[in-house]
């Protein structure tokens, strides 16, 4: 639980709350169940105080929490007999994306998302879940694989960005991003797309047009990170709870500019600290979106999806 401790220091006395119950959960204790809600409770009371005094940067750190349910952890709770799908059919495989079919409340759904690894070796392996310009095209292989049959597609992201490394230039990374948003945007198939987690720019949108936007509430989504900002607009590294309170990339904001559909509500102190609790909430608003766009028509949700788009960044002044 050190790690927890030190990553985000507002949240110590419910790390040390959430120790207590992982402690319990692994015990014999007849009265466990009991003692686990009451630990709750007091998780609740404790979120309660902190909650008020929450800026934007601490939502990043939120966000971005190392013990926080990555894609895999997602797809083993809501799915059974998944299926992963490798490469692009072009250059090769990106494990920064997972991507593949698995069955979703009986039927079958193609679910593509961000991994970034737990371990040092996990995340050096999926490149910090930063995808490669292969990554992004076996996504929308596999979207086309879907569609071909029928099936929905459910997007997961989390993601710092696109890689920003000169090999992924040179490999098409524009392009590829740039051809995903056309491609994705005529599916007709339902497209969900999950915020889990950071949305960080092309890394998050290539995988991230669909019917509905469904976004956790203590994640973000974003156009460059706060980091990002702060050195370009700023060139100061200290400036990056200035850049983070003027982004608005908040779920609370980006509801109110329509950019996202719905926010997916979290558990006492995020969703690190009750899995079960998040995957229940995540599965309770995807089903009920999925069986809204399943009633319309092909034509209807790529006119929609499009008219959504559209209306994305436009304002009026009063």
């Amino acid at each position: 639980m050190k790690e927890i401790k030190d990553f985000y220091q507002l949240e110590k006395d419910i790390a040390a709350l959430k120790a207590e119950i992982d402690k319990i959960q692994e015990s014999d204790d007849q009265d466990k169940r009991k003692k686990i809600e009451d630990l709750r409770a007091k998780i609740k009371d404790e979120w309660t105080q902190i909650g008020a005094n929450l800026s934007p940067v601490h939502i990043v750190q939120i966000a971005r929490h190392p013990k926080r349910p990555y894609t895999l952890d997602y797809l083993e709770s809501l799915t059974t007999d998944f299926t992963e799908l490798h490469g692009d059919r072009r250059a090769g495989d990106d494990p920064a994306l997972i991507a593949g079919f698995g069955f979703y409340h009986g039927r079958t759904a193609a679910f593509i998302g961000h991994q970034k690894g737990r371990t040092t070796r996990q995340r050096l392996a999926r490149n910090f879940g930063q995808p490669n310009p292969e990554g992004y095209r076996k996504a929308l292989r596999v979207m086309k694989l879907a569609e071909k049959f029928g099936f929905p597609v459910i997007t997961l992201i989390d993601t710092p960005g696109a890689n920003p490394g000169i090999q992924a230039e040179e490999k098409g990374q524009a392009e590829a991003i740039a051809y995903n948003l056309k491609e994705i945007a005529k599916l007709r198939v339902p497209v969900i797309n999950v915020v889990i987690g950071e949305g960080g720019s092309g890394g998050a949108l290539a995988i991230g047009v669909g019917d509905a936007i469904l976004m956790l509430e203590h994640s973000f989504y974003s156009v460059i990170s706060t980091e990002g900002c702060a050195a370009i607009l700023w060139k100061d590294q200290s400036a990056v709870d200035l850049a983070a309170e003027n982004l608005r990339f908040l779920s609370k904001d980006l509801m109110e500019f329509g950019v996202v559909d719905t926010v997916i509500p979290e558990p006492p102190g995020g969703a690190h600290v009750d899995y079960e609790l998040t995957y229940k909430n995540v599965d309770k608003y995807l089903h009920t979106t999925l069986k809204k766009l399943e009633k319309k028509t092909p034509e209807e949700r790529i006119q929609e999806r499009y008219q959504k788009f559209r209306k994305i960044g436009v304002f009026t002044e009063k």
